[in-house]
């Protein structure tokens, strides 16, 4: 259990860095908000066949696998989407608290998100 633990918690932490640091260009953090522009959808698609490698990686059943896949894939986009538009005008150099408070809701909300698809896998391996 412990190794599913260590699996799951730093592939999750890396796989996120390495999705909304490294893998959004312009056109895709241009279109986070925008139901009609591909650019939300990309990413949260990004984050969530990563998550699959990851889950993959720990041993994680296929029918839970694909339906974590697929729960990330929406709950991230839906995340994103809220944060365009409850951050509407807020910006880093206008009013830098309000920003990183905003900023922060969104990671920890994602962070929650890993803490709940940890679960899972361990329920879902008879350890929850």
């Amino acid at each position: 259990m412990i190794a599913t633990v260590f699996i799951l918690f730093l592939g999750l932490e890396i796989k996120h860095y390495v999705a909304d640091y490294f893998l959004q260009p312009g056109w895709i953090l241009a279109g986070k908000g925008d139901l009609r522009h591909p650019g939300g959808y990309v990413h949260a698609g990004i984050h969530a066949g990563l998550s699959g490698l990851v889950l993959l990686a720990a041993a994680t059943p296929l029918p839970v696998l694909v339906g974590l896949v697929l729960a990330e894939w929406v709950v991230h986009y839906g995340l994103d989407y809220a944060k365009i538009h409850y951050s509407k005008g807020v910006h880093v150099d206008g009013n830098p608290r309000r920003f990183w408070v905003l900023h922060g809701v969104d990671q920890v909300a994602h962070q929650l998100t890993y803490a709940a698809i940890i679960y899972a896998v361990l329920a879902a391996k008879g350890f929850a």
